[in-house]
């Protein structure tokens, strides 16, 4: 949570955008809709919820599932399915039309977050399908006890070495559950299964260095040796056993794909028109991108545009200070031109990302839960070239920061980005809303962020109009990444696209390295609807055109903002109905 806290004056004119009346008020207190509904969603997130997911009750800061570990037994993910069901048909008896508008939005985002979870354990099923989901499962669930400091390292190595002691065994769940994978799946774990080992080997041990236990100390040292050989000798089993017999295809298909949607962000646009519209999203940046790089230099092409760009970077010594410096003048630029309120002005801590996140990582924001209290720092981690890197390796890692790119990323994961929406939390009207988010929401309004603030004039103190224009087509490049990943998405799960056309795709079209293009269409193969940067970003694009013609004189990019943001990270169809009063489309 923040350390400082804006009034609640704000909260409360904000809520004035979902109006209840008296008559239903009435009947909350004949029927008792409104009790039974907070009392079954608060059993679901106990018994279900948080019950077969310890990993995310942890990193959400619930702390008594600490030393449990999720569930991977095929007879266990049984169970979980049928809680579900029974949790959600507790949901669906409740009449929506008892409860107030506020919270009958947030029976349908409940219905649909349970939907989802169904769809992905009996129908899209990456337990039978991905290997990751174990061994990046496990490793997930003992980072989440490390990254931050909410109890004393003894209470936090004894969570681990109870979840620690469970681990074995999952890797023999994983032997039993794991059919016919896609072989890109298989592939993705075995890449990374060398850096999980190095993990437990050296960031497990370093991270609870300061525990005075000795007992526990001796019994840490016993389990996690444990888990370092189950790894290993899982990494030698998908290599020689998994591997030849991964012939599954990871696509989800359309009708799955439309239903994912649906359920995670509450979108029902058919898939082709979609693409219609990302499409033309996609020549618009592609147009804007060419008459920007013209303007730089009419005698040079977009492609050589971007290979100078690449090469306006900060050197790797002077990145957090080239972040750190951004803050400053993003901060500055928001309160100015009233931009958004930021609930406080404590900023996030700063810092190289830790080893065992290097290998996925260049840029993130880290920030506790909802319901976290004992360590309320959030944490911007930055990933610097390593200093035994050549120097050839060095530049082309380094130009992921080029000028452009520093600004986006930092607006994106900062400022008014991930973080000050991690500002606004406290402010979430309920639990449901601090604990379920529709990532076309968090990533799209991150991503919508980036083109905004640029729009809006913001740029870092003495940007000469050169510079600016390259600023932009940092930007640029950025959208159309998230473009193409857009097309990509939908077409390698629904159209039949391999994987090599997807990555000509990224490179064609969305202005990206090979190299990027292949990891970005790897990515796309398990998180088939990471459109959502784009799909956000356009529906909230749309809603502030809508708002804005609603309110006229009165619309105000501030107030536009800041009513968006106490509604929670919730989807942006519930968003046009609180700020609008009506389901017209979100695109």
């Amino acid at each position: 949570m923040p350390l400082l806290r804006s009034s609640l004056p704000l909260l409360a004119a904000a809520l004035l955008l979902v109006p209840t009346s008296s008559a239903v008020g009435q009947r909350l207190s004949a029927d008792g809709a409104a009790q039974t509904f907070s009392a079954v969603t608060d059993q679901y997130f106990h018994d279900v919820y948080f019950h077969f997911g310890p990993t995310i009750a942890t990193q959400v800061g619930f702390h008594e599932f600490d030393g449990q570990m999720d569930d991977y037994a095929a007879a266990d993910i049984a169970r979980e399915a049928a809680a579900t069901h029974a949790a959600l048909a507790k949901v669906e008896a409740i009449p929506a039309d008892g409860l107030d508008r506020e919270q009958a939005a947030d029976r349908e985002i409940l219905m649909n977050s349970m939907r989802s979870k169904l769809l992905s354990i009996e129908t899209i099923r990456m337990w039978e399908k991905n290997p990751d989901s174990y061994s990046g499962g496990v490793t997930n669930s003992i980072f989440v006890l490390m990254e931050r400091p909410y109890a004393s390292a003894d209470t936090r190595l004894r969570a681990a070495v109870e979840r620690e002691r469970q681990i074995p065994q999952v890797f023999v769940e994983a032997r039993k559950n794991l059919k016919n994978p896609p072989k890109i799946y298989t592939e993705i774990a075995l890449d990374q299964i060398d850096g999980l080992v190095g993990f437990f080997q050296n960031d497990v041990p370093a991270a609870f260095a300061d525990a005075t236990d000795a007992r526990l100390k001796a019994e840490f040292a016993k389990t996690n040796a444990a888990v370092i050989d189950a790894l290993k000798s899982y990494g030698v089993w998908m290599k020689s056993d998994l591997l030849p017999r991964s012939n599954g295809d990871f696509r989800f298909g359309a009708e799955t794909y439309r239903k994912k949607l649906q359920y995670d962000e509450m979108v029902d646009t058919p898939l082709e028109t979609l693409l219609a519209i990302n499409a033309e999203n996609m020549k618009a940046n592609q147009a804007m991108f060419a008459a920007v790089a013209k303007e730089i230099d009419p005698t040079k092409t977009p492609q050589q545009e971007l290979a100078e760009l690449a090469t306006i970077h900060p050197a790797g010594g002077e990145l957090l200070q080239a972040f750190r410096d951004s803050f400053s003048s993003e901060i500055g630029f928001i309160q100015a031109h009233h931009i958004i309120t930021l609930p406080s002005l404590v900023r996030p801590v700063l810092e190289e990302t830790p080893p065992f996140m290097r290998a996925t990582t260049q840029a993130s924001m880290d920030a506790p839960g909802a319901y976290e209290r004992n360590s309320t720092k959030a944490y911007f981690n930055v990933t610097l070239p390593e200093a035994s890197w050549p120097a050839a390796r060095t530049a082309e890692y380094l130009a992921a920061f080029n000028v452009g790119t520093i600004v986006s990323t930092s607006v994106h994961e900062a400022y008014p980005g991930h973080y000050v929406q991690f500002l606004w939390q406290d402010k979430f009207p309920s639990k449901i809303r601090k604990l379920l988010g529709a990532t076309t929401n968090i990533e799209g309004w991150a991503h919508y962020c980036e083109q905004m603030m640029l729009d809006e004039g913001y740029l870092p103190p003495n940007t000469d109009a050169r510079t600016a224009k390259l600023i932009r087509l940092g930007q640029l490049q950025d959208a159309l990444l998230r473009n193409a990943r857009f097309t990509a998405g939908i077409k390698m799960h629904t159209e039949g696209w391999t994987t090599e056309r997807a990555e000509q795709f990224f490179v064609t079209e969305g202005y990206q390295s090979p190299a990027i293009a292949k990891v970005e269409t790897r990515r796309g193969t398990s998180d088939a609807t990471y459109l959502y940067y784009t799909l956000g970003k356009l529906e909230i694009l749309k809603l502030r055109q809508d708002v804005r013609a609603k309110q006229g004189a009165a619309f105000t990019v501030g107030g536009f903002h800041d009513q968006f943001m106490v509604q929670g990270p919730v989807p942006i169809k519930v968003i046009r109905r609180a700020m609008l009063g009506n389901d017209t489309p979100v695109l």
